[in-house]
């Protein structure tokens, strides 16, 4: 397979796994982008390597820096603006899961908190608030867990899921 087979694969790929994090295709493909290239890509050159628009490629960069996964790098001499992308893994991991965790985990656990206090004594009623406080309950255990996760540092993540899966 020749690099840029492999780059257009890679980037593909990536694409189709963004639609799974919660983002769009195209966000995560200039993502990929980004995280194989050298070095740092103007709109305009991501824009002309992915053929999408100026308002998409723009829209989805500006996305990518709010998630903290790309930043702008400044070069002097230049009015362009140019975008480099986090290229450690781990702190891309992280940030995918703060990420989730806010759009997610946190406004279900806020839902949870509000229908806790459902009133009645029927079966169902007691039905309802038991499901609640166990669907609570595993949340919560989840939301401190990826607390953790992403306050550690990789090599405490590594041991420990080398420890889980033995």
């Amino acid at each position: 397979m020749q690099l840029d087979e492999g780059k257009e694969r890679f980037i593909q790929s990536w694409g189709a796994l963004g639609s799974n994090w919660g983002v769009s295709r195209t966000m995560a493909q200039i993502h990929a982008l980004l995280l194989l290239s050298p070095k740092a890509l103007s709109a305009d050159e991501v824009m002309e390597a992915l053929s999408v628009s100026r308002g998409n490629a723009n829209m989805n960069i500006r996305a990518l820096i709010d998630w903290g996964l790309v930043y702008k790098e400044l070069k002097s001499g230049e009015r362009k603006e140019y975008f480099v992308a986090e290229k450690d893994i781990w702190e891309v991991v992280k940030k995918i899961i703060t990420q989730r965790k806010k759009k997610e985990l946190e406004p279900m656990l806020r839902v949870l908190d509000e229908v806790s206090g459902v009133e009645g004594n029927s079966e169902d009623a007691e039905e309802f608030r038991k499901m609640v406080r166990e669907i609570k309950l595993f949340s919560n255990k989840a939301d401190s867990t990826l607390d953790r996760l992403v306050k550690a540092d990789s090599n405490w993540f590594v041991g420990t899921f080398l420890k889980l899966i033995k």
